[in-house]
C-alpha cells in the first residue's frame, strides 16, 4: 500500500519498537539533572524572531540559512532552533532572577532547523539542555561540564573526548578579530560568499564554516587562546585545574568557537568518532552576555545540549545497554462470551495493581490468541474457559520458564498474581540482571 502522504524530509518516527531508546536517555538525562541540582522547564516551540535574531546571532548559519519563520498577521514567529534562547526569556519573564542564585534548569523539548538531512542530523530533532544562570565562577564551568560528563557515562558511552578552548570575552575578542581579519584580508578571493560577509560583522564565524576550501584556509589561522585578557586566562586556567581535580580527561582546541554569537570564555564539545562526520554529541558553553541583550541586568550563564538522536545513534553503535522494551505483565486468553466478561474483570484488577494486562478483542482461536500473547511478550497468560469458570481457578502459565501455577479466581487472585509476578521478576534479575537507571 503506497501512503498518499508521507512525513517531511528531515524529520523521523518514533515507532513503539524503539521508543525504549528514548525513555533510556530522557529518564538517564532526568536523574542526572536531579542530582546536580536541576529543575525542568518548559517554553514554547516558537518565539517571536527577534528573540533568536538578538541571541542567536545575525551572521550565523542558523539565522542565515536554518531557521523555520512565518509571518502571522503582524508578527514574526519562528519555530525554536535550539533551546538556550527561550529557556533565558523564560526565565527572565518569570521573574526567576529575583531569586535565589544561580538558577538551575534544565529541558527536553524537540528543535527545528532547515538544513540538509544526513546521519545524525534531522530537521526536527530533539535535546536535552541544561542552563545554569548567575555564577560567573570557574567552578560553574567545571560543574556543567561535569554533569555532561556524568551523563555520558551513565548512559555507558566509551571513547568520548573532552574538547575544551576559551574565546574570550568582547574584549580581548575584538583584538583576535582584528587579527583574523588580517590574516583572511589577503584571502578574499578564495572564500565563500557566505564568509565574505562574515569578515566584516564577525570573521570567528569562518572558523565554523563547512566549506573544505574555507575550513582548510582556517587551518592556518590565529588562535583566540593567544589573545586571552588576564581575566579570561585565568578563568580558562581555573577551570583546567578543576578538571584535572575532578579527573576529567580534555583536550584543549582553540579552534573550537561554537556556532551561535552569544558564546563567551569557555566553551567544549564532547565528540566521538562513531557516528561519522558529525561526531559531536553534547556542547556547550558560558554566554556571560545573553540575559543583557535580551534586556535583562548582566548575569553570566551558561549551559549545554546533547542531541538525543545523537546519543541513540552513538549507544547503538557502541553496544550501549538500554532499558527493556515494555511488555504485557499478563494476557488473559478467554474462550467465549462469559470468560471475555470475566478477563475484562481480571484485567481491571490486575491493572488498578500497576501491571500491564490485555485480553482478546479480536475473537482469535486460542491458538491464535496464544501466537498474539507471544508477540505481546507477556510475561503471564491465563487461559478462560467454561471449565475454569466453573472451577473459579485457571493454569497461569510463566511464559519464560514454561512454569504453570493454579491460582484461584475469586478475591485473591490479585495478591496471587502479584506474589507470583514479583517472584519471577527477582529470579530473572539474579540470573540476567537489569539495565540500573
Amino acid at each position: 500500500m503506497a501512503l498518499i502522504v508521507q512525513r517531511p524530509l528531515g524529520t523521523a518516527d518514533v515507532t513503539p519498537a524503539e521508543i525504549h531508546k528514548w525513555y533510556t536517555v530522557e529518564q538517564v538525562a532526568q536523574d542526572t539533572a536531579r542530582v546536580f541540582g536541576f529543575r525542568e522547564i518548559r517554553f514554547p516551540t516558537f518565539e517571536n524572531t527577534d528573540l533568536f535574531l538578538r541571541s542567536v546571532g545575525e551572521t550565523t548559519d542558523v539565522v542565515q540559512k536554518e531557521m523555520y519563520s512565518v509571518m502571522a498577521k503582524e508578527s514574526r514567529f519562528t519555530l525554536r532552533p535550539e533551546g538556550t534562547a527561550g529557556t533565558i526569556r523564560a526565565v527572565m519573564q518569570n521573574g526567576m532572577l529575583n531569586d535565589a542564585l544561580p538558577q538551575k534548569v534544565f529541558y527536553i523539548t524537540s528543535c527545528f532547523r532547515h538544513e540538509k538531512p544526513q546521519a545524525g542530523r534531522l530537521r526536527e530533532f530533539h535535546q536535552f539542555g541544561a542552563e545554569m544562570i548567575g555564577s560567573a565562577s570557574p567552578a560553574a564551568d567545571a560543574e556543567m561540564i561535569s554533569m555532561a560528563h556524568t551523563l555520558l557515562e551513565s548512559l555507558g558511552l566509551r571513547n568520548i573526548e573532552l574538547n575544551i578552548n576559551s574565546i574570550g570575552c568582547p574584549a580581548c575578542r575584538a583584538e583576535y578579530h582584528k587579527a583574523l581579519k588580517e590574516f583572511f584580508a589577503s584571502k578574499t578571493s578564495e572564500l565563500c560568499g557566505t564568509c565574505l560577509g562574515r569578515l566584516e560583522k564577525n570573521p570567528m564565524r569562518i572558523l565554523d564554516c563547512k566549506s573544505p576550501v574555507c575550513s582548510g584556509i582556517a587551518k592556518d589561522a590565529p588562535v583566540i587562546t593567544d589573545y586571552l585578557c588576564e581575566e579570561c586566562s585565568d578563568h580558562f586556567a581555573q577551570l583546567k585545574e578543576l578538571l584535572a581535580a575532578m579527573n576529567i580527561e580534555y583536550k584543549v582546541n582553540p579552534k573550537i568557537v561554537r556556532g551561535l554569537d552569544y558564546y563567551t570564555k569557555t566553551v567544549f564539545e564532547f565528540i566521538t568518532t562513531d557516528i561519522g562526520a558529525q561526531g559531536t554529541v553534547l556542547a556547550g558553553g558560558r554566554y556571560d552576555g545573553l540575559v543583557e541583550q535580551l534586556g535583562g541586568t548582566p548575569t553570566p550563564a551558561l549551559g549545554f545540549a546533547a542531541g538525543l538522536e545523537r546519543l541513540i545513534m552513538t549507544m547503538e553503535k557502541q553496544g550501549c545497554d538500554f532499558m527493556e522494551q515494555e511488555k504485557c505483565d499478563l494476557y488473559i486468553v478467554p474462550m467465549g462470551a462469559a470468560a471475555v466478561k470475566k478477563s475484562a474483570e481480571i484485567a481491571g484488577l490486575v491493572r488498578a495493581e500497576g501491571y500491564t494486562a490485555e485480553y482478546d478483542l479480536m475473537n482469535r482461536s486460542l491458538k491464535a490468541q496464544m501466537k498474539y500473547a507471544n508477540k505481546t511478550g507477556a510475561a503471564f497468560v491465563l487461559v478462560l474457559g467454561d471449565n475454569e469458570l466453573e472451577a473459579k481457578k485457571a493454569r497461569l502459565k510463566n511464559m519464560e520458564s514454561g512454569e504453570e501455577t493454579e491460582i484461584s479466581l475469586d478475591d485473591s487472585f490479585t495478591e496471587n498474581f502479584s506474589a507470583i509476578a514479583m517472584a519471577a521478576m527477582f529470579a530473572a534479575e539474579e540470573t540476567a540482571g537489569m539495565f540500573n537507571l
